[in-house]
C-alpha cells in the first residue's frame, strides 16, 4: 500500500448511455470513446449486440470483440480482462443489459433456481457486485451502454384505470447508474440529457447531441491535477463504515444533502454488506 496525493490525472471515467432502441448509443460511445484517447486503435468494443459494431467501422480501425451467450458477468469479466491486456484505452461494454436481461443473465437464471426467490439473491448479488466492481476499478475509461424501455404507470382517470407513461426505465439492476460517474439518456432522436455527472462539466436538463468534443472535456477534466471539492466531500461519504455513522454525517452536514446519489449507494453497500455477514 501507499499513500499518495489525490489528483484526477489517475481517474477513469466510468460513464453509462442509456436509451431506447435507435436511439444511437453505439455511435455516440464510439464517439466519445475517440474523444477520450484520440486513437482509434486504443478503443476496444465488447459486443453483445449481434456485431452491430461493425456497422461504424467507417469511423476508424477500432477493435471488438464478440461476446454471445451465455451473457453472465464472468463472461463481461474475462471480456474486460482480454481488453486490458490487448492495451486497450477505452472500453465500450455495448450493451451492458444483456448481463441483467439476456440469454443466460441473473434474470433467467434467478427464474429457474428452486426455493425462496427472495433469498436466492443473495446467490446472484455478490457475482453481479463483482462485475460492477471490475468495472470501476479497470485500468481503462469505461463507458457502458444501457437498453431502457417505456415504464408505465396505471392512474385513475374519470374512475378508470388507464396506463400513464412516465419515462424511461433501464434494463438493468436498480441502483447501477449510481455506480458511474457520468449518466446520459439519450432519446429516440439522438438528443442527449446528463442524468448525473460527478464531474460538473454537463449543466442537467440540457439538450445536446454527443460527439468527439463530449469526450474531449471529459479527458481533459482527468487530465487536471486539482482535485474538487466535490470529489473531497463524497469521500466522507464512502468512509463511512456503518449505517449509523453515515446517518450521522448526513444529518451533521447539510451541504452534502446534494450528494444523495452517494449516500444511497453507500447505505445499500452498507445494508448488503450487514445482510451477508448474517447469512
Amino acid at each position: 500500500m501507499k499513500l499518495i496525493k489525490s489528483s484526477r490525472t489517475q481517474a477513469k471515467i466510468k460513464l453509462a448511455l442509456q436509451g431506447p432502441s435507435g436511439s444511437g448509443k453505439t455511435y455516440s460511445a464510439l464517439l466519445l470513446a475517440y474523444g477520450l484517447c484520440k486513437d482509434w486503435s486504443k478503443i476496444a468494443v465488447i459486443d453483445t449486440e449481434n456485431n452491430s459494431s461493425h456497422l461504424y467501422a467507417h469511423l476508424g480501425e477500432y477493435y471488438v470483440l464478440n461476446v454471445s451467450a451465455p451473457y453472465t458477468p464472468e463472461r463481461y469479466i474475462e471480456a474486460i480482462k482480454i481488453c486490458e491486456e490487448a492495451g486497450s484505452q477505452v472500453i465500450i461494454i455495448d450493451s451492458l443489459s444483456h448481463e441483467w436481461d439476456g440469454e443466460g443473465g441473473l434474470l433467467e437464471y434467478h427464474s429457474q433456481l428452486v426455493g425462496n426467490s427472495f433469498t436466492n439473491w443473495s446467490k446472484l448479488t455478490p457475482r453481479h457486485a463483482t462485475l460492477v466492481q471490475k468495472i470501476l476499478t479497470s485500468s481503462c475509461h469505461v463507458i457502458a451502454t444501457v437498453r431502457s424501455k417505456q415504464e408505465y404507470v396505471l392512474s385513475e382517470k374519470n374512475g378508470k384505470q388507464v396506463p400513464e407513461k412516465i419515462g424511461m426505465k433501464a434494463i438493468q439492476r436498480d441502483g447501477l447508474e449510481y455506480d458511474f460517474t457520468i449518466v446520459f439518456e439519450i432519446d429516440i432522436h439522438h438528443n442527449a440529457t446528463c442524468t448525473k455527472d460527478r464531474t460538473q462539466l454537463f449543466p442537467p436538463n440540457n439538450l445536446f447531441k454527443i460527439n468527439c468534443k463530449t469526450g474531449e472535456e471529459i479527458a481533459d477534466w482527468c487530465k487536471n491535477s486539482f482535485p474538487l471539492q466535490a470529489e473531497l466531500d463524497t469521500n466522507k461519504i464512502y468512509a463511512c463504515k456503518t449505517l449509523e455513522e453515515l446517518c450521522d454525517l448526513y444529518n451533521k452536514e447539510p451541504i452534502l444533502h446534494q450528494f444523495r446519489d452517494d449516500f444511497t449507494q453507500q447505505a445499500t453497500f452498507l445494508k448488503n454488506e450487514k445482510i451477508s455477514t448474517f447469512n
